[in-house]
């Protein structure tokens, strides 16, 4: 029976397609069984609309209620029965009770090289114009496990890649992006294989 995945977005699910991707040619022994978002318009549901995944918006729009939000988003993760989440580009906090309630089962995949560049306030491009701001020599990107603090959690692979001379946040956003979408379907078959 293949391993059931659900996957957290927020916005064009380029992650994601690396990962229906690598269930479809079977680089991943999983099926993606649902993807949900926290932005209504975001590309990675059409992305899972294309593919035929059950896919949900779970916003401000829809649930101004902070709490209510966290119950039903539980509630309808917990209806898909996932082996494992997987956030990919997913720009919300989640509640303890969240973690809590999936306990080693959910990974994260960030843009740096954790510890640097990570916590409060950096993601997406951030990340990337911090990284050539501070004249770093290397950046790349990070999967661990998600803990009840802002990517602290234990580190599953981590690669980098060295800065070029004239480097900008767009190019570097577009490297990084690359090594991402490698680590990422590789720490889902360390997990599935019960190798972390």
């Amino acid at each position: 029976m293949l391993t059931r995945i659900v996957v957290l977005i927020s916005g064009g699910g380029t992650n994601l397609q690396a990962i229906i991707d690598g269930c479809k040619n079977q680089s991943i022994p999983g099926e993606v069984v649902g993807v949900i978002s926290n932005q209504s318009k975001a590309f990675g549901l059409e992305r899972a609309q294309t593919h035929g995944i059950s896919n949900f918006y779970f916003g401000k729009k829809n649930f101004p209620d902070k709490i209510a939000r966290n119950t039903e988003l539980i509630a309808c993760i917990q209806s898909l029965k996932p082996d494992l989440i997987v956030l990919a580009g997913y720009l919300a906090i989640l509640e303890p009770s969240f973690i809590q309630a999936f306990e080693h089962k959910i990974i994260n995949i960030h843009p740096s090289l954790i510890p640097k560049y990570a916590g409060k306030g950096y993601y997406g491009m951030k990340v990337h114009k911090a990284v050539i701001e501070n004249k770093e020599v290397y950046s790349g990107a990070t999967v661990h496990f998600v803990d009840e603090l802002i990517d602290t959690g234990q580190i599953i692979i981590q690669e980098s890649v060295k800065l070029q001379p004239d480097e900008t946040p767009e190019s570097l956003q577009k490297r990084v992006l690359k090594i991402e979408h490698d680590i990422l379907v590789r720490s889902i078959n360390k997990y599935l294989e019960g190798e972390i």
